[in-house]
C-alpha cells in the first residue's frame, strides 16, 4: 500500500509538471498582448499551477471543504506577477461540501484550445492508491458537469463566468502527439523516491490538507479516483452530504422559531415573520428529504419493495396540500384551480412521500411557469385508479409570445444523473426519470406528456384500495 500510494503521488506530481509544459507551449502560440484567458485550471483541494506567467494567462480556480487549506501556501505556488491587473480569475476558492467525496481526491481539470485534460490522484475501487488521467472529450465533459454541480450548489453566483470560460474552450480531441509528449514530460518529471526537503514539506502540507477533509468527510469513502468514476454514483454520495449538511441546520432553525412562536410577548408582525421562516424551513427539509429519499430508492437494490404502502386517504393529503400549493403559486403570481370528486376513495400509497412527492410537482411546473398562467390539478376516476392530472395554461399575452416561437421552453435544465436545475432562481428538482421511478415506488405511474405551446403535463395513476366506493360528482375548489 505504502509503495502503490508512493507511485502515485511521483506521477501526480510528475503529471502536474507535464501540464505546465503544455500549457506554457500553448501560451508561447498566443499573442503575448492578448487580455483574454488562454485556458481554464480548475483544482483541488489546493491549486496546481506554480509559474507567475501561467496564473497571469490562465483562469485558474480551486475547490476545497477546508478555507484555510488556501492559506496554508505551498513552495511552489508564487503569486501572479505584478504590474497590470490580469484579466483572469487567479484561484479564487469554490466551496465543496465537507461530507463531498470530491474533497478527500486531488484533481486537475485543464481546458484550452489545443487540449482538455483531467487528472485525478484518488484510490480505485479496493481502496488502493491510484493516478488517473484522460483526454477523452467525453470524459472530460463528464469531469465538467460534476464539477459545475459542485459550482450550481455551493458557489451558484460563479456559474456564469465558469459556463462562459468553458464554452470558450470546449473539450476536445488533441493532436496524438500532445499526448504522447504528456506522457513523456510525466515520465521526464517524475519526482525521485529520495526527494529534496522542500518536495517533501510540499507533500506534507497537501497531505495536511487532505487528512483535513477525510476526518471531516468521516465514513464518506471514495472509491475509483472519484472524479473520474460513474456519474451516478457521485450525484449520490454529493446529495447524502447536502441531505446533512442542509437538512441539520435548517432543523435546528425550526425547533428554534417553533419555541420563539410559543412566547405570548411577540408583535403579530414578529409572528408572522416566524411563521415565514417556519414554513420556508419545513418546505426545504421536505425537498432536501425527498430528494434523498429518491435517491436512496434509486441505488436500492430492492427499489420498488423498500417503500411501505399502506391504504391512504387522497383526500386528506390534498386537504392538507392544497392551502400551501396555493401560496406557493400565488407567490408567483399564478394561480391554481384544483376540481376534485365529491367523495374519494383510498388509494395504496405512502401518505408523507405521495405528499412531498405531489408537493415537488406542483413546485416544478409553477417555477417553469410565466407570471400570469394557471395551474390545473383535477382527480378523476379512471376504472380501479384514481387519476390525477397536472396541466399549465398560459395567460393568452404567454401563450402567444409562446405559439409565435413555435414551442414551448422549460426554464429547468438537466444538472448530473438527478436532478434539475433553474438558473433563473437556483432552485433544484429532481428529473423526469427519478420522478417516475418515485411514484412507481408509491404504487403510482407517472405520464409526462409534453405540449409545443403549453409546456408539460403530468397524469398520475393511483390503484385504489380494494373494496372502496367509487367517487361521485365532481365540484371546484
Amino acid at each position: 500500500m505504502a509503495q502503490q500510494r508512493v507511485r502515485a503521488e511521483r506521477e501526480w506530481f510528475g503529471a502536474i509538471a507535464a501540464l505546465e509544459v503544455l500549457l506554457q507551449q500553448n501560451q508561447q502560440a498566443k499573442s503575448e498582448d492578448s487580455p483574454q484567458a488562454k485556458g481554464l485550471i480548475l483544482a483541488g483541494p489546493l491549486p496546481v499551477l506554480g509559474q507567475p506567467e501561467l496564473l497571469a494567462n490562465y483562469a485558474t480556480w480551486s475547490f476545497t471543504a477546508d478555507p484555510l487549506a488556501t492559506l496554508m501556501g505551498l513552495p511552489f505556488q508564487l503569486p501572479p506577477a505584478l504590474g497590470e491587473p490580469s484579466s483572469c480569475e487567479t484561484n479564487p476558492t469554490l466551496s465543496l461540501l465537507p461530507g463531498d467525496p470530491l474533497a478527500a481526491e486531488q484533481f486537475c481539470f485543464a481546458l484550452t484550445d489545443q487540449f482538455s485534460l483531467a487528472m485525478v490522484l484518488g484510490e480505485d475501487v479496493e481502496g488502493n492508491p491510484q493516478f488517473s488521467f484522460s483526454f477523452d472529450p467525453s470524459i472530460v465533459e463528464r469531469v465538467w458537469q460534476t464539477l459545475r454541480l459542485r459550482v450550481v450548489l455551493m458557489n451558484a453566483y460563479q456559474v456564469g463566468r465558469l459556463d462562459r470560460l468553458f464554452q470558450q474552450f470546449p473539450p476536445i480531441a488533441p493532436d496524438y502527439r500532445l499526448v504522447t509528449q504528456f506522457s513523456h514530460q510525466l515520465l521526464a518529471h517524475l519526482p525521485d523516491i529520495e526527494d529534496s526537503k522542500e518536495s517533501h514539506l510540499r507533500e506534507e502540507q497537501i497531505e495536511i490538507a487532505l487528512q483535513r477533509t477525510r476526518r471531516r468527510t468521516k465514513s464518506a469513502h471514495c472509491t475509483s479516483p472519484a472524479l473520474l468514476s460513474s456519474p451516478q454514483n457521485l450525484d449520490v454520495e454529493l446529495l447524502q452530504a447536502i441531505a446533512h449538511e442542509v437538512r441539520t441546520p435548517l432543523t435546528t432553525i425550526r425547533t428554534l422559531t417553533r419555541s420563539l412562536l410559543k412566547r405570548r410577548d411577540l408583535l403579530p408582525d414578529v409572528v408572522k415573520r416566524l411563521e415565514m421562516i417556519d414554513r420556508e424551513c419545513s418546505e426545504q427539509i421536505d425537498r432536501f428529504g425527498l430528494i434523498f429519499r429518491a435517491v436512496e430508492l434509486e441505488t436500492s437494490a430492492t427499489k420498488l419493495e423498500s417503500t411501505s404502502l399502506t391504504p391512504t386517504s387522497l383526500a386528506e393529503v390534498l386537504q392538507q396540500s392544497i392551502p400551501r400549493w396555493q401560496k406557493q403559486a400565488s407567490q408567483r403570481n399564478l394561480t391554481l384551480e384544483v376540481i376534485l370528486p365529491q367523495q374519494m376513495p383510498p388509494v395504496v400509497s405512502d401518505p408523507t412521500m405521495l405528499d412531498q412527492a405531489l408537493t415537488s410537482l406542483i413546485d416544478r411546473s409553477a417555477r417553469s411557469l410565466p407570471s400570469g398562467s394557471c395551474i390545473q390539478v383535477e382527480v378523476t376516476l379512471a376504472g380501479d385508479q384514481l387519476k390525477l392530472q397536472l396541466q399549465s395554461q398560459m395567460s393568452p399575452t404567454e401563450h402567444h409570445e409562446a405559439k409565435t416561437r413555435g414551442h414551448y421552453k422549460p426554464l429547468l435544465k438537466s444538472l448530473g444523473q438527478v436532478l434539475m436545475f433553474q438558473p433563473e432562481t437556483g432552485s433544484l428538482s429532481l428529473n423526469l426519470a427519478v420522478t417516475k421511478n418515485l411514484f412507481q415506488a408509491l404504487g403510482g405511474k407517472l405520464i409526462v406528456r409534453q405540449r409545443p405551446e403549453q409546456g408539460e403535463v403530468f397524469t398520475l395513476f393511483l390503484p385504489l384500495e380494494p373494496g372502496s366506493i367509487h367517487p361521485g360528482t365532481l365540484h371546484h375548489i
